[in-house]
């Protein structure tokens, strides 16, 4: 017969197993929600999707909305809400050729483009011809710093 502490401590036992396989089942039950909005995700990101235009020469040596001098072959975007100092991938979505550009002004001007590349930018993927292409942007880096955005 059994002494009535060893049968206690056993019952014991066996209830904290059973009940961390409860809880163990319970939780691999659970689906696990959704990163919140505001958590950053990894770059490079899709940002938008349209047409996007170039602009250039008679704009040379003018201030940006940033307060840079614009440099036509510089690899630079004008973007309407995009921070300053933003690094984005555009591609053009018609050859599938990209570069890597900085906003510093804002634009374009005209609606429903996107954005407005810098001649040297629009050079790099093939648009110069065409104008206005299809393309996509990828935030590849935020703006290292907080810029104001006139």
């Amino acid at each position: 017969m059994r002494s009535c502490g060893a049968s206690s401590r056993v019952d014991v036992r066996a209830r904290r197993s059973l009940a961390a396989t409860t809880l163990a089942l319970v939780l691999a039950a659970c689906e696990l929600p959704e990163a919140p909005p505001d958590v950053a995700k990894p770059f490079p990101a899709v940002f938008e999707r349209g047409p996007v235009s170039h602009y250039g020469l008679a704009f040379a040596g003018k201030p940006t909305a940033s307060g840079e001098p614009f440099d036509p072959e510089a690899l630079t975007m004008a973007h309407p809400t995009l921070p300053f100092g933003t690094r984005v991938r555009v591609t053009n979505l018609e050859n599938q050729r990209s570069v890597e550009v900085v906003v510093n002004d804002r634009g374009p001007a005209v609606k429903p483009r996107i954005a407005d590349l810098s001649v040297g930018a629009a050079r790099r993927i093939g648009m110069i011809a065409d104008g206005v292409v299809e393309a996509e942007l990828a935030i590849v880096a935020p703006a290292k710093r907080p810029a104001s955005s006139r």
